[in-house]
């Protein structure tokens, strides 16, 4: 797969990086911090340019969970309110998913981008609770804006030293304890957000 986006990205560069990233967060198996890392080693061999590499990320994480919450709220809601009693899915039910958004909930919008598989579902949670769109924003976009430089950040100073580091980072304890520390830090957040 590698080599796959290495060509990709020779070929197409920051429109590869735009579209794969979109792609790639509504769901398709994409290996997105790869092609992010890769990018970062483009842009430390001069091969792509910092500033237009950074905002196709960007775009591409931001138009892909917008493209996934839509989903979830023009099509899972309303397949949810139709359907949802025969799955013991009750309009209580979505009210206390959509209150749990509000409590604190959208952080996951933040903090699930460096979780791979719970950025793909939890902007179609988001969408199924009717989390308002400017709060849905405020989380995920600011958290694909991190996100997108944190790993184009590690191609870059890692250069060809990536694979061994991106390879750990995909570790399950890694990614367990890299959950655990942005939920934490959510909930630390929120909490004291409250007082």
């Amino acid at each position: 797969m590698e080599q796959t986006l290495l060509h990709w990205l020779a070929q197409y560069g920051d429109a590869a990086i735009f579209g794969l990233l979109v792609f790639g967060i509504v769901g398709v198996p994409v290996p997105d911090e790869t092609l992010l890392t890769l990018a970062g080693v483009f842009v430390r061999n001069g091969d792509l340019r910092l500033g237009p590499t950074y905002l196709a990320a960007a775009a591409g994480a931001m138009t892909g969970i917008t493209v996934s919450f839509a989903i979830g709220r023009f099509v899972g809601l309303p397949l949810l309110r139709r359907y949802g009693r025969a799955v013991h899915l009750s309009e209580a039910r979505l009210q206390q998913a959509h209150d749990w958004f509000r409590r604190g909930g959208d952080w996951t919008l933040f903090a699930g981008y460096w979780v791979p598989g719970l950025r793909h579902l939890v902007a179609l949670v988001a969408g199924s609770s009717e989390l308002e769109p400017r709060r849905f924003a405020l989380f995920a976009y600011a958290g694909a804006l991190l996100w997108s430089a944190s790993f184009l950040a590690l191609g870059f100073y890692l250069g060809d030293r990536w694979q061994p580091v991106l390879h750990a980072l995909r570790r399950p304890r890694l990614v367990a304890a890299v959950a655990v520390v942005a939920v934490g830090l959510a909930w630390a957040l929120l909490r004291r957000r409250r007082r």
